[in-house]
């Protein structure tokens, strides 16, 4: 069976819920359309699934982040494979494609985050030769409209 990485379409939106509940975040149909329009709209950024026999398996949001405190470099936001797929190169093959993507944009490094917890996450980014080089804390402020 072989795997199929291609740009996420807007028609993917609906397959592509039960992925991003399994990372954690249950959208309702209005809120990831509205959040995909919106990714879609930023300049250099990219949304890419993978599909198997016509099936969305993987989906991984990777994008520039330009910064002075930081060299400049693609951040791979999400990445999720679905749970029946794991441990068969779909991972693997969504990072590569994530990296491909940076160095076509001129970037010489790929950076991400991972909560703490998920040890086998960590195990897997390892295993493709990322480092831990930091740690810290999200902190976040609702605001009101």
């Amino acid at each position: 069976m072989s795997l199929r990485i291609r740009n996420m379409e807007e028609s993917d939106l609906e397959a592509a819920r039960p992925l991003m509940k399994q990372l954690g975040y249950d959208l309702e149909p209005a809120e990831i359309r509205r959040r995909f329009l919106s990714v879609m709209a930023a300049d250099n950024h990219a949304l890419l699934v993978g599909e198997r026999e016509g099936r969305l398996v993987g989906l991984i949001h990777v994008y520039a982040r330009p910064a002075l405190d930081k060299p400049p470099e693609a951040i791979v936001q999400a990445l999720v494979v679905a749970s029946g797929g794991r441990r068969g190169g779909i991972g693997k093959a969504m990072m590569a494609s994530a990296e491909s993507w940076a160095h076509a944009h001129g970037f010489h490094s790929v950076a991400l985050a991972s909560q703490i917890a998920r040890d086998g996450a960590h195990a897997f980014y390892k295993a493709l030769g990322y480092q831990i080089v930091a740690t810290s804390h999200l902190l976040r402020k609702e605001i009101q409209r």
